[in-house]
């Protein structure tokens, strides 16, 4: 496994990032490039490889990524999973949105692109004849979304992730890589087959749709948590923690994250607001804590944020 690298774009000038991501993201993925709506772009991106996947962990701002048809003597796939935002996948005459836990899988060598929202992904390009062998009818999954709320999806999810944290451990099984390998293809055909079942799919996304709604309307609630969510859905509280887990994050992590959003939005659209009373507004009992939050999240003081856009 080569070991991990990490890119961002905090030590770049603003009007240089841009340039800066596109250079990278050529570099890793062939054919890949970024635009944005505006200059605040910001960027952050971790890159590695086991045996035969190369895998990334990109996280940013706002963002339109096309790839350009690549040339390869083996034909290979690529997989996008959405870690949190929003996406559009688009490729050749289908579009497959996409929200936290779903996936897609592609082909490289046809053009595609992904509107994203603010979003964190995780990509992996593989070669397609093990996937093909495991999973015969793959090219029927092709550039269409894949829900990833499924018991196999969430442990193919749990799986990629924790490829992330363990990093290399080929120094203590030189067969690790391999076994890997195997185990990603073993994991991915499960989580098609498992997406395919309707009545699975439909239970999921309505319990998924609920449980957002109910978030997006209680944003402000200062008491809003998992058993406040498992308890007005008529559901487990271990049901709504799995339900995350397979968005890629936990429910406190996710409703923080809202909150924060919603305050950027008003802290553009009120510029005579106060800090601190969009702070409480949001369901934040402390403004420091929101200010930490906001900066970790933003890259940025709410204040500069709200400069910068005005």
């Amino acid at each position: 496994m080569s070991s991990v690298v990490r890119y961002a774009t905090a030590s770049v000038a603003p009007r240089e990032r841009l340039r800066f991501w596109n250079d990278l993201v050529d570099r890793i993925y062939t054919g890949t490039y970024v635009n944005t709506p505006g200059e605040d772009f910001s960027g952050e991106m971790w890159s590695w490889r086991v045996g035969e996947l190369d895998m990334i962990r990109p996280r940013s701002t706002r963002s339109f990524v096309g790839r350009l048809p690549v040339e390869a003597n083996e034909e290979r796939l690529i997989l996008h999973l959405q870690c949190r935002g929003t996406g559009l996948h688009r490729q050749g005459q289908a579009e497959s949105p996409m929200e936290p836990g779903d996936f897609v899988l592609g082909s490289p060598h046809e053009a595609y692109s992904l509107d994203l929202s603010a979003h964190e992904l995780l990509v992996v390009e593989f070669p397609r004849a093990p996937l093909a062998e495991r999973f015969p009818g793959i090219d029927d999954s092709l550039s269409r979304r894949i829900c990833g709320a499924s018991p196999g999806g969430r442990v193919f999810h749990d799986f990629l992730l924790s490829l992330w944290r363990q990093g290399d451990q080929s120094a203590l099984d030189p067969d690790w890589e391999q076994g890997v390998s195997s185990v990603f293809y073993d994991l991915a055909a499960m989580a098609i087959r498992g997406a395919g079942r309707p009545e699975a799919r439909l239970a999921d996304n309505a319990l998924r749709t609920r449980v957002l709604r109910l978030i997006e309307a209680r944003l402000c609630d200062p008491l809003l948590k998992t058993t406040t969510i498992a308890q007005e859905c008529h559901a487990s509280v271990r049901t709504v923690q799995n339900l995350f887990a397979a968005m890629g994050t936990t429910p406190s992590a996710y409703i923080l994250e809202r909150r924060l959003c919603r305050a950027a939005d008003r802290l553009a659209a009120y510029p005579d607001a106060s800090i601190t009373e969009i702070a409480f507004e949001l369901g934040f009992n402390d403004s420091a804590y929101f200010t930490r939050c906001f900066r970790q999240h933003f890259g940025m003081a709410p204040r500069d944020w709200r400069a910068g856009r005005h």
